[in-house]
């Protein structure tokens, strides 16, 4: 809009410096009013466009701050909107969530807050009910589990009295937007140099061009007239020159950038997916890599135990014969070692299970299965310490007293590998301990294999009783006993991978996109889901380097680090430390990366990565906040639906592009040859206008609003190397400028002998031709490489609508608006003619699509190619 004031200038040129003095007020109203009324327009229609924009813009921060909480009432536990919470609500806060309100702590373990966002202190702050019961709104749990008593909510908090005295506008710019203003910046600089050359050309010309006075004597052109009249002229030609100037420079580019986004934006909201921040968009158009978890996003995150051991022994739905004694162990490790509860509204109603898939999974196995009652072993235990279940170790422990006899339990569940490490011994299923040698223990690893490749994830048991001074030990050092533990059992959870990932994961494939897995899973388990989903061929192993554990990756020296990346296709038993240091290499080789995150500890590899996308179910609050996109629905076919709106958002760019120096080029070559041959510019500064309001606005929303289509998910990635201006866009933008350069000219130098007409209804053709050529350009702009441009353009309304108005204001400029426009009426011959010379530019454009264009970008032979250096990018953890 800023940018659509500064035309005025060219309105007040035309208006007082010429129109008045040279033709009188009531005379020079008709130009200098038109360019008015023409400025007008265009600065409504981009308004009116940037105000669809900003309203598409403005429903994001609502959807992203609308967090779901869980909370306590009326005794039952539930998710509600940050938006509901009330004074008085009993929230419950694990790791990774954000703190909904100020409230004061009730109960919990261990928890520690991130409160530098209020104080700016990176050191974490210890809340528990005797030094520290304060908790702040929009702080983060980086550890434990609590319950708070909400007592301030929305504006009352610390936090939103704080929000209340900041204002200020993010005017950060995205890189296309940056490489967008060059471009503006390039053709600004060629604009002025072209207008600064027809100044002094004119000039000289007019002051040392021979001419004859009424007696036929020659004379130096200008030299006898009045200074009125050298004044009239000079500022006629500065005016020419300004002309050149206004109409040739592509002001809106970036703002084309701001309109796409918007309008992709809210499209890609009904696709399940919200785009946080906008450059992620653009980015993920030109993503090269996919780092994507396993649970919830490959998977359907609907986890069921279907097996159960019990020593070596697997227990069908029958536990009649296992010691009751092991079976209450089994009862308190799962009751009380987890995050998640259990409620029944009464005794005839279903139990309601809460907490993360798999703690939900086991509850519910071991309520209905094993018909555990978790409220009386509550009331029949005190918990004297928890150490929470963390990504980095894959377990967590809970250390217990029973109130009966004041017998101190430890007991650990987690990932069975890590648990079976921690064993000596264990139980049978008639209660009976037995050592584990080395035999035993293999024997165990093999069942824990077989489970694994039968896609199954892999959970033990772990149980001691503890002399009660453990609890002054623990207390003292903050940890768990972790050795010499007796295993209590297995279970395997099935998490079934989501109906047709295989296509899309082979749909990215196609696209050059690679797809890497990183798991928490050992490797048998993620080599099984892989190989599910498509993400590992038949043939791929761990010889080859497909699968690798997250241990020996960090193990690898730097060079064998960069020379196996991107080898690698799934990274089993990975820590976010692994992640993190995956995306480092990725892109140190080139790459463009994007990475999904769920938990608190995926922060660092979702903002060191290109494009950072979180879980909207699954995902912690830390990691949305950190990430650039929220998949809302956990799906890996909404990271692809992402890659191709990503695509469709820089293709909808350089179509516009394309159009519009294919505008810019003409216009600036033939008002500048005619100015330079003729004396004065062809078109008025009206039409002039209009040529801009039609490239710069109508275009724009008609070209930008094309939607995705399978077609983008054929091209290879454009990567972080290529031009925004590609060799196919010069080709077609070059043939299509110099046809109509070559028309125009032909029109004003030979345009009034070949139809016979005046000089002022031959610039009328002279526009009318110009502006049909850019309606039917228009078409070819939908399509770069393909020369069926009118494939699927029923389905885009607001493409033929605006292209129909556009063509009805023409109309209406040349045949009724004659004092506005400085247009003649043309007659029937005369526009056939006009649409004739107009509608060749489509066999151009079928024509010029069959000449093959070198792959190299043009300008990349000046460049001098650097070879990459090998850093150590695990010292940058």
């Amino acid at each position: 809009m800023v940018q659509a004031f500064k035309d005025f200038g060219c309105a007040a040129l035309s208006l007082i410096g010429l129109g008045i003095k040279k033709h009188g007020l009531t005379d020079s109203c008709g130009d200098g009013g038109g360019i008015f009324m023409a400025v007008f327009l265009v600065i409504a229609i981009s308004s009116f466009s940037k105000y669809i924009q900003n309203k598409q813009l403005e429903i994001l921060p609502e959807v992203s701050n609308n967090i779901q909480i869980d909370v306590i009432r009326g005794g039952r536990r539930q998710q509600i909107s940050i938006f509901d919470i009330v004074v008085g609500d009993i929230v419950c806060l694990k790791i990774g969530d954000q703190v909904p309100a100020d409230g004061l702590f009730l109960d919990g373990h261990s928890l520690q807050i991130d409160e530098s966002s209020m104080t700016g202190e990176s050191d974490h702050v210890e809340v528990n009910s005797k030094k520290n019961p304060f908790l702040i709104s929009g702080t983060k749990v980086v550890d434990g589990d609590a319950r708070m008593l909400v007592t301030s909510v929305g504006m009352n908090t610390t936090w939103g009295q704080m929000m209340s005295h900041v204002t200020g506008d993010n005017n950060e710019q995205t890189l296309l937007q940056v490489r967008l203003n060059k471009l503006t910046s390039a053709m600004r600089k060629v604009c002025v140099a072209v207008a600064f050359m027809v100044l002094i050309v004119l000039l000289v010309g007019y002051f040392t061009r021979n001419t004859t006075d009424e007696k036929g004597n020659r004379e130096i052109n200008g030299s006898r007239k009045k200074a009125d009249d050298k004044i009239d002229t000079v500022a006629g030609i500065i005016a020419a020159a300004f002309t050149i100037v206004v109409v040739a420079i592509p002001e809106e580019l970036s703002s084309i950038v701001g309109l796409t986004l918007a309008y992709s934006m809210k499209k890609m909201m009904a696709d399940q997916v919200m785009v946080r921040k906008h450059f992620a968009c653009e980015t993920m158009g030109s993503a090269t890599t996919i780092c994507t978890d396993k649970t919830g996003t490959l998977t359907l995150n609907r986890m069921t135990v279907t097996k159960f051991w019990q020593g070596k022994e697997a227990m069908d739905g029958t536990f009649s014969s296992i010691s009751s004694f092991v079976v209450n162990l089994i009862h308190q490790g799962v009751a009380l070692n987890t995050t998640g509860s259990v409620y029944r509204g009464s005794s005839g109603s279903e139990f309601e299970f809460s907490g993360s898939p798999t703690e939900k999974a086991i509850l519910s196995w071991a309520v209905q299965d094993m018909k555990m009652d978790q409220e009386e072993i509550k009331r029949n235990f005190a918990m004297l310490f928890v150490e929470a279940f963390n990504s980095q170790t894959k377990r967590g422990g809970v250390l217990i007293k029973k109130k009966e006899d004041d017998t101190v339990h430890v007991h650990w569940k987690g990932a069975a590998e890590m648990i079976l490490a921690m064993c000596s011994s264990c139980y049978d299923a008639s209660g009976v301990m037995k050592d584990l040698n080395g035999e035993e223990r293999m024997e165990f690893k093999k069942i824990i294999q077989g489970m694994a490749a039968s896609s199954l994830q892999c959970i033990a048991f772990a149980h001691k009783q503890v002399a009660e001074t453990e609890e002054e030990n623990v207390k003292e050092k903050k940890k768990l006993k972790e050795e010499n533990l007796t295993l209590l059992g297995l279970v395997g959870i099935k998490d079934p991978c989501r109906p047709g990932v295989k296509t899309v994961v082979e749909d990215c494939q196609h696209a050059g996109v690679n797809i890497k897995m990183i798991t928490g899973d050992d490797v048998f388990t993620a080599r099984a889901i892989a190989t599910e989903c498509g993400i590992l061929r038949s043939g791929q192993d761990m010889d080859s380097g497909a699968v690798v554990e997250g241990e020996e990756f960090r193990k690898y020296t730097p060079k064998e680090r960069m020379e196996k990346v991107e080898k690698i296709c799934v990274m089993a038993r990975s820590s976010p430390s692994d992640k993190l240091l995956m995306v480092q290499c990725l892109k140190q080789k080139g790459h463009v990366v994007a990475v999904t995150g769920d938990t608190t500890n995926d922060t660092l590899a979702l903002k060191k990565a290109d494009i950072g996308l979180s879980m909207g179910i699954q995902g912690t609050e830390v990691a949305k906040a950190s990430s650039d996109i929220v998949i809302l629905d956990d799906n890996f076919a909404s990271v692809a639906t992402v890659l191709k709106w990503g695509r469709c958002v820089y293709t909808n760019i350089q179509k516009f592009i394309q159009f519009q120096l294919t505008v810019n080029v003409t216009a600036l070559v033939i008002n500048s040859v005619a100015t330079i041959s003729a004396g004065e510019v062809p078109l008025t500064a009206v039409q002039l206008l209009w040529v801009n309001l039609i490239m710069d606005n109508l275009a724009s929303l008609a070209l930008a609003t094309e939607k995705p289509t399978m077609g983008l998910m054929k091209r290879q990635p454009v990567g972080r190397t290529e031009p925004l201006i590609t060799n196919i866009m010069w080709r077609n933008l070059l043939a299509q400028a110099f046809y109509q350069v070559a028309v125009l000219l032909i029109l004003q130098f030979r345009g009034e002998s070949i139809f016979n007409v005046t000089e002022a209804v031959n610039d009328t053709l002279i526009f009318n031709t110009f502006v049909l050529c850019q309606v039917f350009n228009e078409f070819n702009a939908r399509k770069l490489e393909k020369k069926n441009v009118f494939k699927g353009i029923h389905k885009n309304k607001l493409f033929l609508g605006i292209v129909g108005m556009t063509i009805v204001l023409q109309v209406l400029m040349v045949e009724f608006l004659k004092r506005f426009a400085g247009t003649e009426r043309l007659n029937l011959g005369q526009w056939g003619a006009c649409i004739a010379m107009a509608v060749v530019s489509w066999p151009i454009g079928w024509i010029v699509k069959c000449i093959p264009v070198p792959k190299r970008p043009i300008f990349n032979h000046l460049k001098w190619k650097k070879p990459p250096k090998c850093l150590d990018v695990s010292s940058q953890n």
